[in-house]
Formats: C-alpha cells, structure tokens, sequence
C-alpha cells in the first residue's frame, strides 16, 4: 500500500521540543512513568502531546499490541496495552518506532490516550 508523507509548514505546523519540566504519568492511582525527560509535540491546532522516553516506563506497565496506524506526518504508528494487575486498557498507549525524519526526536517514545491516564506535567508529583 502506498503512503502518502506530508511535510510540516504552514497549513500544518509541527514542532517538538524538550518539555523541561517534570511529567508524572498515573493510571489507576499506579505510577506508569516519571521523567524529565519528556518531549511536547505541537502538531496544528491539536492539544500538545506529552511524548515520555521509554526507559521511564515502569517495567510491566505496557504490552505491545497488533493494532497500527499511520498519520501522513509522523510514519506507522504502534500501540501498547496499558497494564495494572488484572486491568488492562488496549491500545491506551501509542509510539512511532520509526518516525519521519521531521519529527524524528519522538522515536524511543510513547504518548498515551488522555482518557486512560493522569498526567501531570511540572511541579510536585
């Protein structure tokens, strides 16, 4: 299957950065990850993503799944189960393994769907 690949620019603008601050990431009162070393994507008139390094997952917590998806933008995406003792939430979690070059610091991370997770970006945990 042919994909199409966009660039960034002005009809839709992409940037990603080093947050700079703290992100703490929960679900189910479980801490899923702890980092400073979290990056936010901006991508057109979306919210910004928290993209967390996977070395700051805890161990155990996600589960790689089957489902993909692709955004002309950022490449293939994968997604990732969310895990927590006998609960489990499919495709919570989702990576470019191999992003596009234009976003291509988001390789190594994950960002998560809002609605499975709190998140907390900046001050105390």
């Amino acid at each position: 299957m042919e994909r199409t690949v966009k660039k960034p620019g002005p009809d839709h603008p992409i940037t990603v950065e080093p947050t700079g601050e703290r992100v703490v990431v929960r679900a189910g009162g479980r801490v899923i990850a702890d980092t400073t070393r979290a990056l936010t994507l901006r991508e057109s008139t979306y919210p910004p993503v928290q993209y967390i390094p996977l070395e700051d997952i805890v161990d155990g917590a996600l589960r790689s799944t089957d489902s993909e998806s692709y955004c002309p933008y950022k490449g293939d995406a994968s997604y990732y189960s969310l895990t927590s003792g006998d609960n489990e939430i499919t495709d919570a979690v989702w990576t470019y393994e191999k992003p596009y070059e234009s976003v291509g610091e988001i390789a190594g991370h994950v960002a998560f769907y809002p609605q499975h997770v709190e998140m907390k970006v900046g001050g105390e945990s």
